[in-house]
């Protein structure tokens, strides 16, 4: 098992960066996002402090499991998402459904 999880964007990335890092890495696809607001309903907390409230959709459910899986047995994860606006929101969500602590 790698040392190093790497998560990026997209499965192309991961390609590619893999081939750079060495085998103490490995690098995995986020496929963009993971998580949105409920489409079924408003997705903000309006009784409270009006925070949202995301939810991962049924498609990604197998892939946060298999991220999570992954980021417990990693001594580091990295998350490599693009330096944009989206990217950001990737991985404050990769963060907080993976567990992560901070560095």
């Amino acid at each position: 098992m790698a040392k190093n999880l790497v998560i990026v964007e997209s499965p192309a990335k991961a390609k590619t960066i893999e081939k750079f890092l060495g085998k103490d890495f490995q690098v995995e696809s986020s496929f963009g996002h993971i998580a949105d607001l409920p489409s079924k309903e408003i997705g903000i907390n309006v009784d409270g402090d009006f925070m949202p409230e995301y939810i991962v959709p049924s498609d990604k459910k197998a892939l946060v499991k298999k991220l999570k899986d992954l980021a417990k047995k990693a001594d580091t994860v990295w998350l490599a998402s693009d330096e944009d606006r989206e990217g950001e929101a990737i991985a404050w969500h990769l963060f907080e459904q993976l567990k992560l602590k901070e560095a």
